[in-house]
């Protein structure tokens, strides 16, 4: 398993794991069974139906194909970048730049598929000459499938202290992801250490953009990023 280095907005570098050819192969084998099952099941269910005219045959057919052909599209958007073979290999799909991929970024993987699997498992041999364990849809969708075996939990990583009666400021920060929340504070903490002012900017006004905030409460852009995270542990914390 090779070594992922993502720098991410804030131009801070981190590392994962980049999951193996093997393991994402283990893992497309998971998920093809399980499609395997849906369509003998599906089979059965459309042999009851062959006196229907051959139109509706057709109609009935694709429209029973319909969760095969989007089963990867649809669970990586609601799975946040898993398919349930992605899940049990412990794996997913993440973005290049750390934040969390976007249904557009799975469209475009999803579209590839058709040169990667179809042609030859075209995918796979790319995945072996690529330090990042891209396969073309990857590449395209500037998106990578990290491990996360060896994953610190949120808990280690994002956890603020709260008060018995903190009250929190900006509920839309239900926006961000775990990993984004991650992200956030390590760039926090190194540029609050470093009194690094211009990227405590730059993250300011990044989270505005992303959660939707017009006009901040705090004094300084440290007290509101300090009340961000807190706010994300305080509305995340039992989930």
């Amino acid at each position: 398993m090779s070594e992922l280095q993502i720098n991410t907005t804030q131009n801070v570098k981190i590392k994962f794991n980049a999951a193996g050819a093997g393991e994402r192969l283990l893992a497309f084998i998971i998920d093809m069974t399980i499609k395997i099952g849906y369509l003998l099941i599906v089979g059965n269910v459309f042999d009851a139906f062959e006196n229907m005219d051959e139109w509706s045959q057709i109609g009935l057919n694709t429209l029973l194909s319909l969760p095969v052909m989007f089963y990867t599209l649809v669970l990586e958007s609601f799975l946040q970048g898993q398919t349930l073979g992605k899940r049990a290999l412990k794996i997913k799909v993440v973005k290049i730049d750390g934040y969390q991929a976007s249904f557009s970024d799975y469209v475009v993987r999803w579209f590839f598929r058709i040169v990667d699997v179809y042609v030859l498992g075209l995918g796979f041999f790319v995945m072996l000459f690529n330090n990042k364990t891209q396969r073309l849809g990857d590449m395209a969708a500037g998106t990578a499938v990290i491990g996360l075996k060896d994953h610190v939990t949120i808990n280690h990583t994002i956890l603020e202290h709260l008060k018995a009666d903190y009250v929190p400021t900006y509920p839309n920060v239900i926006k961000l992801s775990d990993n984004d929340a991650r992200i956030i504070k390590e760039t926090f903490t190194s540029a609050r250490a470093a009194k690094d002012y211009q990227t405590l900017i730059k993250l300011r006004t990044k989270l505005m953009e992303v959660i939707g905030i017009k006009d901040i409460k705090q004094k300084t852009d440290m007290e509101f990023i300090d009340v961000i995270l807190k706010d994300y542990n305080y509305y995340t914390q039992d989930m």
